[in-house]
């Protein structure tokens, strides 16, 4: 075992520590460390919650109430052994103070017979001022580090005076062999690659502890809006505010009386008393707040890379950019220096001027979005915009000289008529979908005698009977309108392992009559009804092999010439009749 090992004696108890502090004085040897049982213990983590002792080797972590200082203790056995202290601030500032204490003369009481009281033991040592060997206030990870430092007690005292927080502590009397911390390059810096409008890329030095003490190591890239982060503690406690609120300590049901009295009040105050009493927050009120901060803030681990691509941005925004390096063994990270980019401005979009009258095919891509103008030559009653969204939904939005009169999604066909207005222009913004890109038809047109596209039931669904399917045919129906339409079916043969996905991407209702091979072509028919209810229609499509699939689908083409695909059907034909 290495000998270092045996400077920092760790005892269970602040109380036990100062009985133990008698026999320092004494010259008499501490318990040397056994580094199988401390490995132990290390594993078991309430040896050291809430505890006042500093494990030699370990990070713990810890808890503050604003205003309120919480004190460490650890022993130094020998002269000139190596020392270093580390604190990380989480989500707030820390002040706080390192200092070698003086040990009572007579802390065992030798002479009298009897051992002083304890409280006048402890009282003695909390009154101690000690000697000052460092101190620090700020919210960057500080250490101290000395190569020789005195055997005695050490002190290690916090205090936050912004509001209540959470905190980490490291302290080890072999600062270089154990390097727990990943080390950082001699170039700390992130570097911003490439910058587009949705994507940045970063770049960055590898960390020396992977490539030259072959530790395992990965790397987490944090995201936000706001600033950057000096640790990945302050990360952590940013992403679980909400978590972290509720499972606070709580005075009075944490902490032992001795632990009160050691942050300097007891349990019987009134502050203590009206801390223990939290109140809960709504869950509607964390929900909202976990949503924001499930935007505002991501963390990824990459990995070993150090070459990283995010993506999903928003253009013509500013985001902050951090790098940690993480120990995978003892989960202890550093952070490199953090940067930030601004994304590049979405491309201005030259408005599609729209013609009276004349169908416009308009592309959106996925997310994006597209604006089209139309500006009436002529006086007008009425003016009227018909929509055919082959795809997926799009959402339209239409203004008139900047004033809003519609907002909605569309979906199919759909037709908007509004009051004429002198010299009026109109402004159409088209929004894509989340999941893919959208294809419309557009027409813009003041004269309303004729509609471009065919009129579509509500239900644009072909029905297939199943009980009069035979080895070669397949009975068919689907609704119509009171309108009179020209109805086409075509069929295509496809495989037996043709899928559900596989049809949607032929959904695309624009494309028309004319991109099918003739060969695939039924019937063409005319078709309407002037009760709406009985406006169905059947058809039987024969010449079919026996047990194959077929995909059939059904155009009705308008008076301009556009058609309109009804939802394509996949039949099967029977095997053996």
């Amino acid at each position: 075992m290495n000998p270092r090992k045996r400077m920092m004696t760790f005892l269970p108890s602040a109380v036990t520590m100062l009985l133990a502090l008698s026999v320092f004085v004494k010259a008499q040897k501490l318990p040397t460390r056994d580094e199988e049982l401390f490995q132990m213990q290390l594993e078991d983590k309430s040896l050291f919650h809430d505890s006042s002792v500093i494990p030699d080797g370990a990070e713990i972590g810890g808890y503050l109430f604003r205003d309120n200082p919480k004190r460490y203790y650890f022993v130094v056995e020998e002269d000139n052994t190596p020392l270093a202290v580390t604190v990380t601030p989480c989500d707030a500032p820390l002040e706080w103070r390192l200092s070698l204490q003086e040990l009572p003369e007579d802390a065992s009481g030798e002479g009298s017979g009897d051992p002083e009281p304890l409280d006048q033991q402890k009282q003695q040592i909390i009154n101690e001022e000690g000697t000052e060997l460092f101190s620090y206030k700020g919210n960057d990870v500080e250490s101290f580090v000395a190569s020789s430092s005195s055997s005695g007690l050490y002190q290690l005292e916090l205090i936050s005076t912004e509001k209540d927080t959470h905190f980490k502590v490291y302290a080890t009397t072999t600062p270089e062999s154990d390097q727990p911390y990943p080390e950082l390059p001699y170039d700390p810096r992130i570097d911003v690659t490439s910058l587009g409008r949705t994507t940045v890329t970063l770049a960055w030095k590898p960390s020396p502890t992977a490539s030259l003490l072959k530790q395992p190591l990965q790397y987490c890239v944090v995201l936000n809006k706001e600033h950057n982060f000096k640790s990945l503690c302050a990360v952590e406690a940013k992403i679980n505010a909400d978590d972290a609120f509720m499972m606070a300590p709580k005075p009075g049901l944490d902490f032992s009386p001795f632990d009160f009295a050691h942050f300097g009040f007891t349990a019987d105050d009134d502050s203590v008393r009206d801390r223990s009493i939290v109140t809960k927050p709504s869950t509607k009120l964390v929900r909202q707040l976990a949503a924001k901060q499930k935007v505002d803030l991501q963390r990824m681990c990459i990995g070993n890379k150090n070459i990283f691509t995010v993506s999903d941005l928003k253009p013509d925004t500013q985001y902050y950019f951090d790098v940690f390096a993480v120990n995978t063994l003892t989960n202890m990270s550093t952070a490199y220096v953090g940067t930030f980019a601004k994304t590049k401005e979405e491309a201005k979009q030259k408005n599609v001027e729209l013609k009276d009258g004349k169908v416009t095919d308009v592309f959106v891509k996925r997310k994006g979005a597209k604006f089209l103008r139309f500006a009436p030559v002529s006086s007008h009653q009425k003016v009227a915009f018909y929509v055919h969204s082959c795809l997926d939904a799009v959402q339209i939005q239409i203004r008139r000289d900047g004033k809003l009169l519609l907002s909605q999604n569309v979906e199919g066909v759909r037709q908007f008529q509004f009051r004429g207005k002198p010299k009026a222009k109109y402004l159409l913004r088209l929004k894509g979908s989340k999941k893919s890109a959208s294809v419309l038809k557009l027409l813009a047109s003041t004269k309303l005698n004729k509609q471009p596209f065919p009129s579509l039931p509500q239900d644009t669904r072909i029905k297939a009977f199943d009980k009069l399917r035979t080895c070669s045919s397949v009975t068919v129906a689907w609704l119509g309108t009171q309108d009179r339409n020209k109805f086409c079916v075509y069929k295509k043969e496809v495989d037996d392992n043709y899928t559900e996905d596989q049809k949607k991407r032929e959904q695309n209702q624009c494309m028309g009559p004319d991109t099918r091979k003739k060969s695939e072509k039924v019937i063409c028919k005319y078709f309407h009804s002037q009760n709406i209810h009985k406006a169905v229609t059947t058809e039987t499509i024969k010449g079919l092999l026996p047990g194959k699939s077929y995909l059939l689908d059904v155009y009705v083409i308008g008076h301009g010439g556009h058609s309109v695909k009804y939802q394509s059907k996949l039949v099967k034909t029977r095997k053996f009749c």
